[in-house]
């Protein structure tokens, strides 16, 4: 054998070697295991209860979409709802219609992003307008009121769950408050600052309560966002004993009134009061005190002007031109404030809902809930009032 043929047998060794090398090197990679799709309702299932969150779940993957849909009185409409950061679960972010149809549909992938989707669709059960709550909101869409207003929401039925309808309300304020809801009743809760609200400040209260369950077989009938606006700060402060007004406005003294409060057995209340409404022109009978026609303290007024209600039981600032002899100078009124038409007229003008009107010097105290007493018990008596306290 010669040289010449050795090498062309050791090349062909070396070749052979490197063949048997790189086939050695390929692997088989499984794929990966389909996404698993699923949902805390179940398809055609019984009736659910309005109050039931909806959530959907990937394994094995991530969730790339959820739609639950439905529709009301003729609207096609789309259940809102959150993904957590993995994308493994999605929750709804509000509750469910009653007696209306939904359809679940969920989208997801695997980690080869092979996608999968699941249709699922359920009911929920009826409820009649007699186990539905209605909200109702003061102050209006849109209106501007005093540092003083509170926020005001009643009930059209009992809440016996207070708290699981106090988690669902909420305030946004263009300028940072800290504040307190507090419950008068079961069908009664108030919002109140701290202290009396920033001027310009723009407030909105937001009651998520559709569908949120109230106890005794009553659930929230909608949710509602009402904004208003804090105007000026007008505060007022009445001396009873002495017989005058001071108002002032944004912290600055404006004006000062003579004026005369309620005489011996009608006491004006001391306290912290709001103005609670407006009246240009005002009938008002003394049948509300107890007095009756024919009684020596009996009265029925058919035109008082720029009245405004500071009680429930009947304390008003208004003009008294007949009583213009006294003001300043003695207490004839049956509990109300009386004033001049003129400087009447110019505090109605200048006032609004909410402004807040505060009387020293009385001996007769303002009873809770007598008006909207809200400022006048401390903020931590007021707070204890959240049925979300520990």
């Amino acid at each position: 054998m010669t040289y010449r043929h050795l090498a062309v047998l050791v090349l062909s060794g070396a070749v052979l070697v490197g063949c048997t090398e790189a086939k050695d090197a390929v692997k088989t990679i499984a794929p990966a295991p389909d996404v698993v799709l699923t949902s805390n309702v179940v398809d055609q299932a019984a009736p659910l209860p309005v109050d039931t969150v909806v959530t959907a779940q990937a394994a094995e993957g991530t969730l790339a979409q959820v739609k639950v849909s439905y529709e009301v009185k003729g609207k096609k409409r789309a259940l809102p709802g959150e993904f957590d950061q993995t994308r493994h679960t999605w929750t709804a972010t509000e509750l469910l219609e009653p007696d209306t149809a939904y359809t679940v549909t969920t989208a997801g992938t695997n980690a080869d992003a092979d996608p999968k989707t699941l249709t699922s669709s359920f009911t929920t059960a009826p409820l009649t307008l007699d186990q539905q709550i209605y909200p109702s909101i003061a102050p209006l869409q849109g209106e501007k009121v005093g540092v003083g207003m509170p926020i005001i929401m009643t009930f059209d039925r009992p809440v016996k769950d207070r708290a699981a309808f106090e988690r669902r309300l909420s305030i946004e304020s263009s300028v940072p408050v800290e504040g307190s809801w507090s419950w008068l009743s079961n069908r009664e809760v108030h919002f109140r600052p701290r202290v009396y609200w920033p001027a310009g400040t723009k407030v909105t209260v937001v009651a998520d309560l559709n569908g949120v369950n109230a106890g005794n077989g009553f659930y929230g009938q909608l949710s509602r966002r009402v904004s208003f606006t804090i105007g000026a700060s007008m505060v007022s402060t009445v001396n009873v004993s002495k017989h005058v007004m001071v108002v002032r406005r944004d912290g600055v003294g404006v004006k000062r009134f003579p004026i005369t409060t309620g005489k011996a057995g009608f006491v004006t209340r001391g306290g912290t009061k709001v103005i609670m409404e407006k009246h240009s022109t005002k009938r008002m009978d003394a049948a509300t005190t107890g007095a009756k026609p024919g009684d020596a303290d009996y009265y029925n007024i058919p035109d008082v002007r720029w009245a405004m209600r500071l009680t429930n039981s009947g304390e008003f600032v208004h003009a008294a031109p007949w009583s213009a002899g006294s003001q300043g100078a003695a207490n004839v009124s049956h509990g109300c404030v009386g004033m001049s038409t003129v400087h009447a007229k110019w505090l109605y003008d200048h006032s609004r809902r909410g402004d807040v009107m505060i009387f020293k010097n009385s001996p007769r105290s303002l009873e809770k809930g007598n008006g909207w007493t809200d400022w006048d018990v401390s903020y931590d008596t007021f707070t204890a009032g959240s049925a979300l306290q520990l």
